[in-house]
């Protein structure tokens, strides 16, 4: 585990969602991902499109203010957290979180540092990080799932 990927370049959000889609592509089981990255740095981007590659039809919203949105997958179940507004890791206590747990479930966490402890273990860590006018990404795997899906996307 811990297995890291090479750090790739993203000039704009196309390349963002290119990667997303890649990523999307090598999921094949639930899958929680933590979504790292400064504000702007396309955590959200990376989050709509690997959804929209994942097959959700409809409007892919940013979950800022509702904290959470769900989706629903031909496979799965796919839930997308935005915890930017969070102060305390209690606060997440009202929002039900429990069926975060589903092992089937698609789970991505932007902001997941405001969650420690609320949040299911995660499988894999995207960081997006600012690079001259565009971005860049790097990824680690935390659990066999993880290495499965960073596995796959090598290979792809």
């Amino acid at each position: 585990m811990s297995v890291a990927s090479p750090v790739v370049s993203l000039p704009d959000e196309d390349a963002t969602g290119a990667l997303a889609r890649r990523v999307a592509e090598a999921i094949d089981q639930g899958l929680v991902i933590y979504l790292h990255g400064d504000l702007g740095a396309g955590k959200t981007s990376f989050a709509r499109a690997l959804l929209k590659a994942l097959g959700v039809g409809e409007r892919v919203k940013s979950p800022t203010y509702s904290l959470v949105e769900s989706y629903r997958l031909p496979a799965r179940i796919a839930w997308h957290l935005d915890l930017y507004r969070i102060a305390d890791p209690g606060e997440l206590e009202w929002l039900g979180l429990d069926a975060l747990a589903d092992p089937a479930a698609l789970v991505l966490v932007e902001w997941p540092e405001r969650g420690t402890g609320a949040l299911p273990q995660v499988d894999l860590q995207v960081n997006l990080a600012y690079e001259g006018p565009g971005r860049q990404a790097s990824m680690q795997a935390m659990t066999p799932r993880g290495d499965d899906v960073l596995a796959r996307l090598v290979l792809a």
